[in-house]
């Protein structure tokens, strides 16, 4: 057995924690901390998800043969980034302060030394110096996505908020060899997506969490004639490059504030205006989606292959991606279900057993989390029996009784098989309701997810139904939730509650071998009501994270309006 373990601890790095475990060439489980330890977006080192990794693959820590970890600080590394700092326009002071803290950040976290000890301390394991594997972090970005789109042939962009040294990359994937197309990688210091997150900030959102509000939100006005981030902030030049406005502010991005207020006439009052928010959202909107395709056409132009990865932060913009394909040469663009930073820890555990030869791609499932047996779902529900009741199901009743439920005006917990990975609800851990009804939107956002009233809920549908509901374009399927389709004219007063303001709809396709049992709840509700689609958002609220045991489920369950749970096959409801 070969063993390789993905661990993403990124602490002041950035965000999300999490371990995927790959044996013999193939993922075999993966969990974000966040989900374990319930705290949202942790950075905290991954130390539940970790052994619960180990657990469920029955296998000590001993018996692994490679932990990596998707960063990588080298020598060669370290010194173009002081370099960098050095040859930068800052001011004296700045330069040295700004090298102080690289300094303590590399010596106390990311070198690895550091590394070793932080791993020794928390498992208690000495890990061998040999099996500890740094994996730059864009080359784990385009492992997760080259492994879960099939290991073919590919070009590929990256492009996220930050990685060592750069925020965005270009190249090819052939026979396996990775190209990288180095006259077009752009600067940390010029981030779109660490820009987009600014403007997150400004509108009063939570960088790193909720630039996808800024995306809804730039769907209540329509984009700029004249962008004024376009012409004040963003410059593009060949070879798909571009640089940004205060890239090297010594006030830090802080300094975007006056500059957005001066673009768009804003101040502290009118920040907080609705109307204003999504003048200033569509603008950004707009900026993502003239700067990335300026960097498709680039990429374009340097590669004959016609399948692309698009991966990274910035990939998780899924009105933009689906923009791209439509406009490019390209026949499919493959945005996996990590595209975002849970992902590297599956992409550092594939690039470390791909260098022991060991690759063995399978067809790719989100379904890499914990799941639970009745005897631990009829444990949890005991211990809340003075506020709940339930009645236990044959499992062939369960989609028939379910799908009785929804062709009502009533919201369903739906918990079911092993918990997803990544950022969005895949039909396991998810609430779903009858997109039929206008205002359900509303009453999931009020009374359950207890969220901004702007924000789109997505619709599932059976692979087979998509072309019929949607206009799906090049796309075939779209299981991941990752790109946003306009909803056929005839169906927008059959699926009201699960399209958006502009008439898209971000669709999850589902089949019967992705899926078993949500596709068979929506054939039996598409029998009864006719309606060929659910509504599916995350079983969670605001600010918590995805439920991931039969415990968490019960507790959203109990603290919001949802109307029943339906847990395994235990139809539970609150007494």
């Amino acid at each position: 057995m070969y063993g390789a373990t993905g661990i993403d601890r990124h602490s002041i790095l950035g965000h999300d924690a999490a371990v995927a475990l790959s044996v013999d060439g193939e993922l075999v489980a993966a969990v974000e901390e966040e989900r374990l330890n319930r705290e949202k977006k942790t950075s905290d080192f991954p130390a539940n998800s970790l052994r619960w990794c180990l657990n469920i693959a029955d296998v000590r820590l001993d018996q692994v043969d490679a932990i990596a970890f998707p960063w990588s600080f080298s020598s060669d590394v370290v010194n173009a980034m002081i370099q960098d700092i050095s040859g930068s326009g800052l001011p004296v002071e700045q330069k040295f302060d700004r090298l102080r803290r690289f300094g303590e950040l590399y010596g106390g976290l990311v070198s690895k030394e550091a590394l070793h000890a932080d791993f020794k301390q928390r498992t208690g394991y000495d890990l061998p110096a040999e099996k500890l594997v740094p994996v730059p972090h864009h080359l784990a970005h385009l492992m997760c996505g080259y492994y879960l789109s099939g290991e073919r042939d590919a070009a590929f962009m990256v492009s996220d908020g930050r990685a060592e040294r750069l925020s965005s990359v270009m190249g090819e994937v052939r026979d396996g060899e990775v190209r990288l197309f180095e006259k077009s990688a752009i600067s940390v210091n010029h981030s779109l997506a660490l820009l987009f997150g600014e403007i997150t900030r400004y509108l009063g959102f939570m960088p790193n969490n909720d630039e996808y509000k800024v995306m809804g939100l730039a769907a209540f006005a329509p984009p700029p004639s004249d962008n004024p981030l376009l012409r004040h902030v963003v410059e593009l030049h060949e070879d798909g490059r571009y640089t940004l406005a205060l890239a090297n502010d010594p006030s830090g991005t802080r300094g975007y504030y006056p500059l957005l207020d001066r673009l768009f006439g804003g101040d502290e009052r009118r920040r907080e205006e609705t109307e204003f928010r999504a003048t200033v959202a569509a603008a950004a909107q707009q900026m993502v989606e003239v700067v990335t395709a300026h960097q498709l056409r680039a990429l374009e132009a340097d590669t004959d292959l016609t399948r692309m990865i698009y991966e990274g932060g910035l990939a998780l913009n899924c009105v933009n991606n689906a923009k791209l394909l439509e406009n490019s040469r390209f026949t499919d663009i493959h945005v996996s279900f990590g595209a975002s930073d849970p992902g590297v820890a599956i992409g550092a555990a594939v690039y470390a057993g791909r260098l022991k030869g060991r690759s063995r791609p399978i067809p790719a499932t989100p379904y890499l989390g914990p799941s639970y047996d009745d005897g631990q779902m009829l444990r949890a529900l005991h211990e809340h029996a003075d506020r709940v009741e339930w009645t236990e199901l044959d499992e062939e009743a369960v989609a028939e009784q379910t799908a009785k439920l929804l062709s009502e005006k009533t919201v369903v917990g739906w918990f079911q098989g092993r918990a997803e990975y990544g950022p969005r609800a895949l039909g396991n851990r998810s609430i779903l309701a009858n997109p039929g009804f206008a205002d359900i939107k509303d009453i999931i956002n009020i009374r359950v997810k207890h969220r901004e009233p702007f924000r789109p809920f997505a619709p599932v549908v059976l692979e087979s139904e998509a072309e019929r509901v949607f206009e799906m374009g090049k796309k075939a399927s779209s299981p991941y939730m990752t790109f946003v389709f306009p909803v056929r004219p005839e169906f927008h007063d059959v699926i009201p509650g699960a399209m958006h303001v502009d008439g898209t709809s971000r669709a999850q396709t589902v089949t019967a071998e992705s899926n078993p049992k949500l596709a068979e709840l929506l054939r039996n509700f598409t029998e009864l009501t006719g309606v060929p689609c659910l509504v599916n958002t995350s079983f969670n609220v605001a600010g918590e994270p995805i439920v991931c045991s039969p415990t968490d489920a019960l507790g959203c369950f109990l603290h919001t309006e949802i109307d029943c749970l339906v847990l395994g096959r235990f139809l539970v409801v609150k007494k």
